[in-house]
């Protein structure tokens, strides 16, 4: 819905109305809407600041030379990373509980970041940003230098 600006509104009612206290009856009851609203907003608490993190699926113990699936999820700024695998297994649960997830229960970390709503994820403050996963690379975390040529 389009916002006006009070003054236009103003105008408006003036050009179309004949009754003054008509027009200020009108115009209180929108100030007062506003102020509502103003009150609501200042109530809202602030958003909560997330950082990303990616959980790797790595069976062995083991990232060198191996090819691993991950997710992406993000989670409060203060909280740490290594709380995510216990926030997906708490969501997992509740989600279990429900009728469906009796039908189907989840067995893996996998299926309940594919599988469960978002719902259940926002109680825990997860947020999955990657419902499939993705493929993890690994890098040696280095530039190499340009030699004269311009080659690598």
């Amino acid at each position: 819905m389009a916002k006006v600006e009070v003054e236009t509104l103003k105008l408006i009612l003036h050009r179309n109305l004949q009754d003054p206290r008509q027009i200020n009856d009108i115009l209180n009851d929108i100030n007062q809407e506003i102020e509502v609203q103003e009150a609501e907003k200042e109530l809202k608490p602030p958003p909560v600041k997330k950082q990303f993190c990616v959980m790797v699926s790595d069976p062995e113990g083991q990232l060198a030379g191996k090819d691993f699936v991950s997710w992406v999820v993000q989670i409060p700024e203060d909280e740490s990373p290594v709380t995510c695998p216990d926030k997906v297994i708490k969501a997992a649960y509740e989600y279990n509980q429900t009728p469906k997830g009796r039908r189907l229960p989840l067995e893996t970390i996998g299926e309940a970041l594919e599988n469960v709503a978002a719902k259940f994820f926002k109680e825990e403050d997860l947020w999955v940003k990657t419902k499939e996963p993705v493929l993890v690379v690994t890098t040696n975390n280095k530039i190499p230098k340009f030699k004269d040529s311009g080659a690598i």
